[in-house]
C-alpha cells in the first residue's frame, strides 16, 4: 500500500490544524515514526532536550505494551483487544504482536486524534479483524457501542482493554478512576486491564515539570503525572498480576540486562474477576 503524505492529509481532514502539535504524533516521533508534522517533531526534540532519558522511557512504555500483550495471548488465551489512546500505528504494534502468538486475534483501536485514526484506516484497509475508530475514550458508553466495536469484538466473552500512557492526558476533573470502572465494568469476568502511566521523577522532577508545563501549553491537553497510591486506587477489586504496578521495565523483562536509564513509568496487568 502506498504511503500518504502527512501533510496532504491534513488539508483533507475537517477541524486539523497542522501547527498544533498532537500527543499521537508527538508520541510517533519519539518512536521514530514518520507520520507526524513539524510542528509535532518541534514540541518532542525540546522535550527530549530537556529530559535526557525521556526516548527511553518511551520506548520501554512500547516495549511494556509489547510484552504485555504477547503475555495475555500466550499466557491466558486471550485475543481480543480494545486500545483506547492508540495513536498512530507504527513499528510492533498491538495488532503485529498479537497476532505473531495467534493469528485470530482481533483489535480495535481507539484515538481521538483524526489524523491518527485516517492513518490507521489506510494502513489497516485490507487487514480482516483489526479496525481503528475515532472516538473520546472518556465517552465508554459510545465507545462500547460503537458498530465497529460489536461488530469486531464479542464483548460477552473476556477481552484486553488498553489504556497504555494515555490515562496521564485525563485531568482529575474528568475523573480518571470512572473512567476505567466504566470499562472494566461493562468487560466480560476473566477480561484484562492493562495500564500504563507517567510518574514523578526525581531525578528530573524539575525538567519534567517545566517540560509538561511546556507540553500542555503547545498541545492544548492536559498532562497529569501520578504516583503509585493514585493508580492503585483505579484497580480496586482487579486480580494484580505479577509483579503488580512496578516501573516499566522492571515488568516481566525480558533479560536482566533490560533496566537502563528511563523516565519514570508505571505499568500493570489486572484481571477481572
Amino acid at each position: 500500500m502506498d504511503p500518504i503524505d502527512v501533510a496532504e492529509l491534513a488539508l483533507s481532514l475537517t477541524d486539523v490544524d497542522p501547527e498544533l502539535p498532537s500527543p499521537a504524533r508527538i508520541y510517533d516521533f519519539w518512536l521514530g515514526g514518520s507520520q507526524n508534522f513539524e510542528s509535532d517533531r518541534e514540541v518532542g526534540r525540546r522535550a527530549a532536550a530537556a529530559m535526557p532519558t525521556l526516548t527511553a522511557g518511551i520506548r520501554a512504555n512500547r516495549a511494556f505494551l509489547g510484552r504485555a500483550v504477547r503475555h495475555l495471548v500466550t499466557g491466558y488465551g486471550i485475543t481480543q483487544f480494545l486500545d483506547l489512546g492508540s495513536g498512530v500505528p507504527t513499528v510492533g504494534n498491538v495488532h503485529e504482536v498479537a497476532r505473531d502468538a495467534d493469528p485470530s486475534a482481533r483489535v480495535v483501536y481507539v484515538d481521538i486524534d483524526q489524523v491518527a485514526v485516517a492513518h490507521a484506516r489506510h494502513l489497516l484497509a485490507e487487514v480482516d479483524g483489526v479496525v481503528p475508530i475515532l472516538g473520546d475514550l472518556r465517552r465508554s458508553a459510545d465507545v462500547l457501542g460503537h458498530p465497529l466495536v460489536t461488530g469486531t469484538l464479542d464483548l460477552g466473552q473476556p477481552i484486553a482493554i488498553l489504556m497504555n500512557a494515555v490515562l496521564h492526558f485525563i485531568p482529575d476533573s474528568d475523573g480518571p478512576a470512572g473512567i476505567v470502572r466504566s470499562y472494566v465494568d461493562a468487560a466480560a469476568p476473566g477480561s484484562f486491564l492493562v495500564l500504563s502511566h507517567a510518574a514523578p521523577d526525581r531525578t528530573y522532577l524539575g525538567a519534567q515539570t517545566e517540560s509538561a508545563k511546556e507540553y500542555q501549553d503547545s498541545t492544548r491537553v492536559p498532562f497529569t503525572f501520578r504516583d503509585e497510591a493514585e493508580i492503585s486506587g483505579w484497580l480496586d477489586g482487579l486480580e494484580i498480576q505479577e509483579p503488580g504496578l512496578v516501573e516499566l521495565d522492571r515488568w516481566r523483562p525480558d533479560s536482566a540486562d533490560e533496566r537502563q536509564k528511563i523516565l519514570r513509568g508505571l505499568g500493570v496487568l489486572a484481571r477481572k474477576r
